[in-house]
């Protein structure tokens, strides 16, 4: 039986470890979301803080976004890196092209969309290196999206499986976007002009600040088969939609995301060892 010194160092770790290192989960529900880090193989342990989810990744580091589709019909997944269409390129909206998912089925979205046969690698990267940044649409970096649309489907089928994600295509009457348009051009941002008194300091802390954030960059373009097929929606609105948040682990901890781990105050021994010489 070990020790009461013994228990309270394993209790105390596992304290610290309940504290900076929770355990993986997915988020949403008709579409599970998850943030996986590829060089190690590793799905991102996920913080819930004031209802939002985060996950904490490290510059350079690719990940792939794991969707996996919990019900039994087709769903469309309109995915959102930054604020962009993870597809088309275009600044995103819930409108647009995205990847079936076939009942059940689970896929791991891996880069940017290039081709029916390639895309260009998610890495965490510096906040002006990323994707949103260097094409003008700095706004929304630092958040993975999915709109989920369910398929309006005639008459029953029977159960079938997809090996790989396709893209939707879809009626240009209906105002979706199919995924051969092109991305568009660099959107003008229009700041709005600072406040009198103290603008510059303001800004200097701004900029700094997002020197430090995580963004998404574009890598390098690799084999990522998928196709394209039919999808028609039940709605013009999303099912659902998922969010989550990501930045660098210390910006995180600094914004109290994650809890600071506390440690266990050394309790007095009763019977400490042998008897010490007095000081």
């Amino acid at each position: 039986m070990p020790s009461r010194r013994a228990l309270l160092t394993l209790l105390a770790a596992a304290a610290a470890t309940a504290c900076s290192s929770p355990p993986a989960a997915a988020v949403g529900s008709l579409v599970d979301v998850q943030i996986v880090d590829r060089g190690r193989g590793e799905t991102l342990p996920t913080w819930r803080h004031r209802g939002a989810s985060y996950v904490a990744g490290r510059p350079g580091d690719r990940y792939a976004v794991r969707l996996t589709n919990r019900s039994p019909g087709r769903v469309l997944v309109v995915l959102s890196v930054d604020g962009v269409n993870a597809v088309s390129g275009e600044t995103a909206a819930v409108s647009q092209t995205g990847y079936v998912l076939a009942p059940y089925q689970s896929a791991e979205i891996t880069g940017w969309r290039k081709s029916y046969s390639e895309a260009a690698a998610f890495y965490f990267t510096a906040l002006p290196d990323s994707y949103a940044s260097r094409t003008g649409r700095p706004d929304n970096v630092g958040v993975i999206g999915a709109a989920v649309f369910r398929e309006r489907v005639p008459e029953a089928v029977g159960g079938w499986f997809q090996p790989a994600p396709s893209v939707a295509k879809e009626s240009a009457a209906s105002g979706r976007i199919d995924a051969q348009r092109q991305a568009p051009a660099t959107a003008a941002a229009d700041a709005a002009a600072p406040s009198q008194g103290g603008a510059r300091r303001s800004e200097s802390e701004f900029a700094a600040r997002d020197e430090k954030k995580l963004g998404t960059g574009h890598g390098e373009r690799e084999y990522s088969p998928t196709s394209q097929t039919a999808f028609e929606r039940t709605s013009s609105q999303p099912a659902e939609v998922v969010q989550v948040r990501y930045d660098s682990y210390a910006n995180l901890l600094a914004s109290g995301v994650i809890p600071r781990p506390r440690p266990m105050p050394r309790q007095p021994d009763a019977f400490p060892s042998f008897v010490p010489d007095p000081g």
